[in-house]
């Protein structure tokens, strides 16, 4: 499981990256009209952020081996992630509000990633 949450690091730290130089240079304009620039740069930062919990994971798992807890937590990562930052992402492209009610799912999904890491941190390390 290790090289999907290694890969899945690699892609969205990629994208993290794409996204972001989008949104400074191409979507700059239109983002400071509908007054969605932070909310773009959150899901970029949250993005980015859990691309490195993503990798974090992955060398663990690459350390000690197959830990469901683990396990749980890199899928949570990848999970809210794309709930997360994808809602905000599709707020600010279509400046509907009602995007902004799918964002706490993903939230939710991240908060289980790291409690995930936890758990498996002080049962297995």
């Amino acid at each position: 499981m290790h090289k999907l949450f290694l890969a899945a690091g690699s892609i969205s730290g990629a994208l993290s990256v794409m996204i972001g130089a989008f949104g400074a240079h191409k979507l700059k304009d239109y983002l400071l009209k509908v007054g969605r620039t932070d909310v773009f740069e959150t899901a970029v930062k949250y993005q980015f952020y859990h691309t490195f919990a993503l990798l974090f994971i992955g060398l663990l798992l690459l350390i000690k081996g197959d830990i469901k807890s683990l396990n749980y937590s890199g899928y949570c990562f990848i999970t809210g992630v794309i709930i997360f930052s994808g809602s905000l992402y599709v707020l600010c492209l279509t400046n509907v509000s009602k995007w902004g009610a799918v964002t706490p799912i993903g939230g939710l999904f991240l908060i289980a990633g790291w409690i995930f890491a936890l758990i498996s941190i002080v049962k297995n390390f």
